[in-house]
């Protein structure tokens, strides 16, 4: 198996100054998934055990003359350490900055290699950057895991297809920050967050202990999917009263999470997306978490870049 690829000026921004950083938030190791035409970051894709992240790329929104070969229909994945794949990005891009001075051909190359380790008798897997300077070349090696089997790359890309569900009423959270300074203290008082979606367009959020009862409650937020008009009765309730009738009257799901996961989940705000949706899945399964990225200068979706977390509940049945 083969990869090699071109780092573009575009993709080294994206990884290391918005998507590393989010990613390496969300676990420190994940699966790096290559593809003919896409490269994927996975977070716990293939176990139930925390977060499930997926970060998608055209390979032109990071790359320059991508070639990649397998005997898996041009499919290669393996764990990497994100803390490791960081430092030495950067580490390159210091040196590759110093040594360009504006030559063009002076390009930063990424690719897969085998090389022996020292006091090692067994030739291990690196991904490699590369940059060529005029008089030296400076190279890093990070190391990774043994490519998957074809068996794992199939059982990884149908989780990958199962994941791409999306929940029947997503809301549109427009202050990140907000959420998340809010989320910040609540983290303090208890352990489970109670997440409820209303076709109405509002978000509610709650953590309850035998002392204290902390909430917020975000109204009348942009709906996509399924929505409802909002009850007449509904101004004269408590927020609590009108998430549980929402509930009652099948405009509406709850579920318990982790507010760990759901703090951890907030940290991709890092990769500065330009929009954030919320939903629950149809059989209240999990949390999910889409954020949108727009072409600089408009306000039309980059396609090229995607980025969601499915946040597992602590009861599925409390929907």
């Amino acid at each position: 198996m083969k990869f090699k690829a071109y780092l573009t000026d575009n993709g080294v921004n994206l990884l290391e100054k918005r998507f590393l950083p989010a990613l390496e938030k969300m676990g420190k190791v994940c699966h790096l998934y290559l593809t003919r035409d896409n490269a994927f970051f996975l977070h716990n894709l293939l176990n139930n055990d925390g977060i499930h992240s997926i970060a998608q790329f055209r390979k032109e929104a990071l790359f320059d003359d991508y070639r990649i070969s397998s005997q898996n229909d041009d499919r290669i994945a393996f764990a990497i350490d994100l803390t490791l794949l960081q430092r030495a990005l950067r580490s390159v891009i210091s040196i590759y900055t110093e040594f360009s001075g504006g030559n063009t051909s002076n390009r930063l190359q990424i690719k897969l290699v085998k090389k022996l380790p020292p006091h090692s008798q067994q030739p291990m897997p690196f991904l490699t950057f590369e940059t060529k300077g005029y008089r030296s070349a400076v190279i890093q090696d990070v190391p990774i895991s043994k490519p998957l089997s074809r068996g794992d790359v199939v059982e990884l890309q149908a989780a990958l297809d199962g994941a791409q569900d999306l929940p029947p009423t997503l809301v549109h959270v427009p202050d990140m920050n907000l959420l998340q300074n809010f989320v910040d203290r609540m983290k303090h008082v208890g352990d489970v967050l109670s997440v409820c979606i209303s076709k109405y367009g509002d978000l509610h959020l709650q953590i309850s202990t035998t002392l204290i009862t902390l909430g917020a409650e975000f109204r009348k937020l942009l709906v996509i999917g399924e929505q409802a008009a909002v009850p007449s009765s509904d101004h004269d309730l408590t927020a609590q009263s009108r998430a549980r009738m929402a509930v009652q009257k099948g405009d509406g799901m709850m579920v318990h999470v982790s507010v760990k996961h759901f703090f951890k989940s907030l940290q991709c705000h890092l990769a500065k997306p330009d929009c954030a949706f919320y939903g629950i899945s149809p059989q209240g399964g999990c949390l999910t978490l889409i954020f949108q990225f727009f072409i600089p200068g408009t306000r039309q979706t980059d396609k090229s870049i995607s980025l969601h977390c499915r946040i597992p509940v602590l009861d599925p049945g409390s929907s």
